[in-house]
């Protein structure tokens, strides 16, 4: 049975695809001419801010009202600078400062920054109140545990980045700042009853409705009382009853990526969570990174199927793509200012914490503890942006790296280092047989080695809180 050409068209209206390099590829451009809402843009499609200029270019020069979206959260996340790491501190770094203007100034940047390469809609800022230390996706992604702390930032941080001219989703609704899984790679579950969302996770996505944010993004992740065995993506009384009636929000509901385990293997694909989530009151559909024209074929056909089923009413369908569509009047507006000189390092410089003497490591041997980076940070370069060692916990010994170091003390960094015994213990058994200080780049710990003659804390991995953590040891000169 032929696919009706309108229907089509609806239903590649609700649909943000990805492709692979620098270039648009035909089948992509085809699909933008066919009504294809946007593209997301990742590190692997950005060079340089004149190549991702030229290529937001070629794709709207299909269609005028193209989104381009990508993920610019400044610290541990960010796609505009993944080559070299990111320029702006992030979430947790502004909310240990708290300083709104601060916030307020800092996304405005990143807003402007991303507005110059054509970008109109970014998936920021993290709303998510961090109340898990051992969190494995949100982290220092987020301003804190603190949910009016959080609420404030969450709000200026929509302000800056629409001064900007460029569009705000607020992310990960209703809050996952509370778990121990990572939505990448399974469903979590935040088992609380719905007034401790109230009074926990709900009060930042509160504020950046009033802020105005364009769009708020669902979260995969399953809140028995309010999701039943599904998770949020999928949960009508989530999106429906909670978000559009309860608080009141009229702006476009955009999923997590589709093809994320929290939501593929709940509903047996992206094509069929598409489905569930339209369904359900999203409005835009994210596919993810890997996207090839036979998925997004495959979703059509879907979400077309379902409506000829009755699965989907046709008008739910329409709605989300007018919701959609809705977006890009606001979308691709000048930017009101040039970028903030400055301000990723002065937030770095303020909101670096230093527990004892920092003196005396201007000459030390740095040494990277690698634990890998999460799924949402990616391969981007961290560190303190001097030479250094780069080793793995369980491989290392310490007489090894006293050895190496000689005379010189040793200064090591790394991301959550609390979290494995290997680490903890090759800290502990070097501080105490050598002179010795610690960089803490990701979400801190109650841990600390009790020889240490520092320890440092950074609340985030971006370049620039690596530079204030060498500046504060002597291995770099603040304006290096």
């Amino acid at each position: 049975m032929p696919i009706d050409p309108g229907l089509q068209r609806l239903a590649l209206g609700t649909i943000l695809a990805a492709f692979v390099g620098k270039n648009a590829p035909e089948w992509l451009l085809a699909l933008l001419a066919d009504g294809l809402a946007g593209v997301t843009l990742f590190g692997t499609n950005i060079e340089n801010p004149k190549q991702t200029a030229d290529l937001t270019t070629r794709l709207r020069s299909v269609r005028r009202d193209t989104l381009i979206a990508t993920d610019e959260e400044g610290g541990d996340v960010t796609r505009l600078a993944h080559r070299t790491g990111s320029p702006y501190p992030g979430n947790a770094a502004l909310g240990v400062v708290d300083d709104v203007l601060s916030t307020r100034m800092a996304y405005a940047s990143i807003g402007s920054e991303l507005a110059a390469c054509g970008i109109t809609l970014n998936f920021a800022p993290v709303a998510d109140v961090n109340t898990t230390d051992d969190n494995p996706v949100i982290g220092t992604r987020s301003f804190g545990s603190d949910p009016a702390l959080v609420a404030r930032h969450t709000a200026a941080a929509v302000a800056g980045l629409q001064s900007a001219g460029v569009l705000a989703c607020t992310k990960h609704f209703p809050g996952h700042g509370a778990t121990r899984t990572d939505s990448h790679l399974g469903l979590p579950v935040v088992d609380v009853p719905i007034p401790v969302l109230r009074e926990r996770d709900l009060p930042p996505f509160a504020a950046a409705i009033a802020a105005g944010t364009a769009a708020i993004m669902t979260a995969h992740l399953r809140i028995p009382a309010l999701t039943g065995a599904g998770p949020a993506t999928f949960s009508r009384a989530v999106l429906q009853d909670l978000l559009r009636h309860e608080y009141a929000f009229s702006g476009a509901i955009i999923t997590d990526a589709l093809e994320m385990r929290g939501a593929a293997e709940v509903a047996g694909g992206p094509g069929p969570a598409a489905v569930l989530a339209l369904a359900a009151g999203a409005d835009l559909l994210c596919l993810g990174a890997h996207v090839t024209p036979a998925l997004v074929d495959t979703v059509v056909t879907d979400i077309v199927t379902a409506v000829a089923d009755g699965r989907l009413p046709r008008t739910r369908l329409e709605d989300a793509a007018a919701r959609t569509a809705a977006l890009t009047p606001a979308a691709g507006a000048p930017a009101a200012d040039a970028p903030i000189a400055g301000i990723g390092w002065e937030v770095a410089r303020r909101a670096l914490r230093v527990e004892g003497s920092a003196e005396g490591f201007g000459n030390a041997l740095v040494v990277k503890l690698h634990t890998g980076p999460t799924i949402v940070e990616g391969r981007v370069p961290w560190g303190l942006g001097v030479p250094a060692l780069s080793i793995a916990a369980a491989s290392t010994s310490p007489d090894e790296l006293i050895g190496r170091a000689g005379s010189r003390p040793i200064v090591i960094i790394g991301r959550r280092l609390h979290r494995t015994e290997e680490s903890r213990y090759l800290i502990e058994s070097l501080t105490r047989r050598h002179t010795g200080a610690v960089v803490e780049m990701g979400w801190p710990s109650d841990w600390r080695p009790t020889s240490a003659r520092a320890f440092l804390t950074t609340y985030g991995a971006g370049e620039v809180n690596g530079r204030a953590a060498a500046a504060a040891l002597g291995l770099l000169h603040p304006r290096d």
